[in-house]
């Protein structure tokens, strides 16, 4: 069994779906038309774009050029998960990057070398999506744990800097806004994993079986990919939050207000 291909008339064709959101979106007085016609724009060009990239680094299919791609994913991603933060390129983008890399890296190196160990083991066709999978959720996750952590320890600075004066450590005064922004970050893809399978087929599970697989097999797919995902989230999460609060605070513990862009 092969997969179907759709030629670039039926995609356009598509796009007539758009009339639905755009109706109610202009019936309703949204304003979403231009953010969405801008959004959906660069979805496609940028997709485009990958899928001409995908194709020659598939047929290449060399380990240094698929992590190169890794990379250019992640700074992306660094870039996008501060801009979405409201916080200070310059004094987040290391360390968060840092904690994007952990995340990805770790779940995804166990995910090929002891769960699916294809071959080779750093086949372009596995590294790259499933790399693009994991990160995609970590940014999700990200900008909610990390935009929730900064905005909570600033509107309840007082609750915080209570805690230090009755003789907290930083890590103790930090804790309860940790314990937050991971809850509020993993939180829906808890709810995600608890209603796979009965509500939704979700994504990689849906596309083993078009590729023509057994069922079975894209069960197992989906199960190992949502574990690496899962894991790499929380990784990232606790990272970026740990690995930024050096630039966060002042020497005497206080919030510096010059990482915030507003």
């Amino acid at each position: 069994m092969t997969v179907s291909d759709i030629s670039y008339g039926q995609l356009a064709a598509g796009y007539i779906l758009l009339l639905f959101p755009l109706t109610i979106f202009l019936w309703y007085g949204v304003a979403l038309i231009s953010d969405t016609i801008i959004s959906m724009f660069r979805m496609t060009v940028q997709l485009l774009f990958v899928g001409f990239y995908l194709h020659v680094v598939f047929q290449w299919n060399n380990p240094w050029i698929n992590f190169l791609w890794i990379a250019v994913m992640v700074i992306v991603a660094d870039a996008s998960i501060i801009r979405s933060c409201g916080l200070r390129l310059r004094r987040f983008a290391l360390p968060l990057a840092a904690a994007l890399f952990l995340g990805v890296l770790i779940p995804l190196l166990l995910f090929l070398l002891v769960i699916i160990r294809p071959d080779p083991v750093l086949d372009a066709r596995y590294i790259i999506p499933i790399a693009g999978m994991i990160l995609g959720n970590c940014l999700r996750a990200d900008i909610v744990g990390i935009r929730g952590f900064y905005d909570s320890l600033r509107k309840q600075e007082k609750i915080y800097l209570r805690s230090l004066a009755s003789g907290a450590s930083l890590h103790e005064a930090l804790l309860p806004f940790i314990r937050e922004a991971l809850e509020g970050a993993l939180r829906p893809t808890i709810a995600t994993m608890g209603a796979m399978g009965i509500v939704s087929l979700p994504g990689m599970m849906t596309g083993v079986i078009l590729g023509g697989a057994n069922p079975m097999t894209a069960i197992k797919y989906q199960i190992a990919i949502m574990l690496a995902i899962f894991s790499g989230t929380a990784i990232t999460v606790v990272a970026a939050i740990f690995l930024t609060l050096q630039k966060s605070f002042t020497s005497y513990g206080i919030l510096d207000k010059k990482i915030f862009t507003k």
